[in-house]
């Protein structure tokens, strides 16, 4: 069973404003929660075996993060800027009309260039992963756990997209929403960005 610490984790990583929870929000106003439901658990599924991979390979992650962590995350950022960019679009006709949501794989594989979930997830395994004893069972609880405990946190955000469909019916207030959403996705890319060249300089 996972303990109280890890399970306060991860609902507080899961469910606190980020580029997951910001896209399906969107998505959830854009295409209902029924045609988010993949996206949601690519989501899960992505962050569990991102944990997954990161936990096995711990030791030499923390070796060369150094070297991998700044490209991961200007190319996280850049593909979040791109995202940004759809969503705006996304608010007029046109770009409604071209506007798809995003498949499970599509959601897994964005799990690799979040930068969120690095940083979530690396420091999930250094702090909760069992120092004695069975390191498989420890990183299965732990890769579980992210994706069991995640997914209801992430959900509420899709769930509250599709709430706000009736209200943002009008074409004005889609597109002040989807440029909201937009601009807050670009704020953190932008944010992330220039949070992990700190880290950088700081290392160097």
């Amino acid at each position: 069973m996972p303990d109280i610490a890890l399970i306060s984790y991860i609902i507080v990583m899961s469910i606190t404003p980020g580029p997951n929870n910001l896209m399906l929000a969107t998505s959830g106003v854009n295409f209902g929660l029924k045609r988010t439901l993949p996206h949601l658990v690519g989501i899960s599924l992505g962050c569990a075996v991102l944990c997954l991979c990161i936990t096995f390979s711990l030791s030499t992650i923390i070796t060369h993060i150094s070297a991998i962590r700044l490209p991961l995350a200007v190319f996280g950022c850049l593909y979040l800027l791109w995202l940004s960019w759809k969503i705006w679009l996304s608010g007029s006709p046109v770009g409604r009309e071209h506007a798809a949501p995003m498949t499970l794989v599509g959601a897994m594989l964005f799990q690799w260039v979040n930068p969120k979930a690095w940083l979530m997830l690396i420091n999930a395994a250094i702090l909760f992963t069992a120092k004695e004893g069975n390191i498989i069972n420890s990183t299965l609880l732990l890769s579980g756990s992210f994706s069991i405990i995640g997914f209801p946190c992430v959900y509420v955000w899709a769930w509250m997209g599709d709430r706000l469909q009736q209200t943002l019916r009008v074409g004005w207030r889609l597109r002040v929403f989807n440029g909201l959403m937009a601009g807050s996705l670009a704020i953190t890319a932008g944010w992330l960005l220039l949070d992990e060249w700190r880290t950088f300089r700081a290392l160097v």
